[in-house]
């Protein structure tokens, strides 16, 4: 790209973490004049150091707190449809070879050189959440893309989400390319079978981060009674079904997401050991201790309780009341797995308002194992939002 415009950096700003990999400019880093200002958000900037030396190609947003994302290091890069490809090639090579079959997150944002940006893959179609708002704009060139790297026929743009509004993006749904599925898609994972609303979902319709997390599980799992608190479309429950589980209860607020799993359940000729509660989770974890119900295996998948500082005392307060709740219905010698998706919660803060959640439950128990989200959703060392999931598993006495 020529004669672009520039981005500098403050004086008193470190350009030493942007060498080594950091991908954001904050706004009280960059100098924020007139001509910065006048960048169109999702426009594209030569970033320089204080000293007016080059550290590469920016994508900027004025109107953001994360005013550059750097796009290449190259600061003559031409950000095109050929550049779109050779990204998502690379990142389709990769999970080519981690996975048999094309159900995966295809891009992690940053983590996949393309910043803002989340493509999840299922089969012939591909559902993006343009976060960022170069991202945004150049949505159609990203879905032509799309469609001749990884040959798929449909891709739906999810612009839904507090990352957009972080972004000045308006919320949007659209059919970029090809048909707007008619029925929910059948993902096969861990041997299970999962049914994801591409359109009416949440999110992109399905977690493909807690893939690792599920198979784990399953060890566990075997001849076993599972409990899945906040399910979703039946993630661990049905998981646990393909595993030999003797039966597997789901709750989760959302009506929706439980015929998902209960079409899921049937798919796998499991749905007569398939519970389904529709309920608010801690009053049905409250209900269940009153009726004495126990379950070998446990398990927690809230939604993101703590998805930025500001909030980090009050979710941390509520991941701990997840373990206390929880506890109690764990059986003598079971096991209890509380996962957090909020990347402000980190793996030391969680785990131990989760160990004295538990205590407060009147248990005691060990870690007996730590996991992360999948190798699909890789985490950038540099950027701790990349690397935002954490699932404890506890063997309690």
């Amino acid at each position: 790209m020529t004669d672009l415009p520039v981005l500098r950096l403050r004086p008193k700003s470190k350009p030493q973490a942007i060498r080594h990999g950091f991908p954001w400019v904050f706004a009280d880093e960059a100098v924020l004049d007139r001509r910065s200002r006048a960048i169109p958000a999702g426009g594209f900037a030569v970033l320089e150091d204080a000293e007016r030396k080059p550290l590469g190609l920016v994508t900027v947003n004025p109107n953001s707190k994360i005013v550059g994302r750097m796009m290449d290091a190259d600061p003559q890069a031409l950000i095109d449809g050929n550049w779109l490809k050779t990204r998502l090639a690379r990142a389709l090579q990769m999970r080519e070879r981690l996975y048999d079959a094309p159900f995966y997150r295809l891009v992690h944002a940053e983590s996949d050189g393309l910043p803002g940006l989340v493509i999840d893959r299922f089969g012939d179609a591909a559902v993006i959440q343009p976060n960022a708002a170069w991202a945004d704009r150049m949505a159609p060139q990203i879905a032509d893309a799309l469609a001749e790297v990884a040959g798929v026929t449909t891709v739906i743009l999810n612009g839904q989400g507090r990352a957009r509004g972080l972004e000045g993006l308006e919320e949007r749904m659209e059919v970029l390319r090809g048909e707007a599925p008619t029925e929910p898609v059948a993902v096969p994972m861990n041997g299970a079978t999962y049914l994801a609303d591409l359109m009416g979902g949440q999110k992109t319709g399905l977690f493909f981060d807690q893939r690792p997390n599920q198979a784990f599980a399953q060890r566990l799992a075997k001849d076993a009674s599972v409990l899945d608190v906040f399910s979703h479309v039946g993630g661990f429950g049905l998981a646990a079904l393909a595993a030999g589980a003797v039966r597997a209860t789901c709750v989760d607020g959302s009506a929706a997401a439980l015929d998902l799993a209960k079409g899921g359940a049937v798919r796998m000729d499991a749905s007569g050991r398939l519970e389904t509660i529709q309920s608010d989770a801690f009053k049905a974890m409250e209900k269940m201790a009153d009726e004495g119900r126990r379950f070998d295996v446990v398990v927690c998948d809230p939604p993101a309780f703590a998805p930025a500082k500001p909030a980090l005392e009050a979710g941390l307060r509520a991941y701990e009341r997840v373990a206390k709740l929880a506890a109690p219905l764990v059986a003598p010698g079971g096991y209890l797995v509380l996962c957090s998706c909020s990347h402000a919660a980190d793996l030391t803060a969680f785990r131990n308002v989760s160990a004295r959640g538990i205590g407060r439950g009147g248990r005691r128990g060990v870690l007996i194992h730590t996991g992360q989200a999948g190798p699909d959703h890789p985490m950038l060392p540099q950027l701790a939002e990349t690397g935002y999931l954490k699932a404890l598993f506890f063997r309690l006495d």
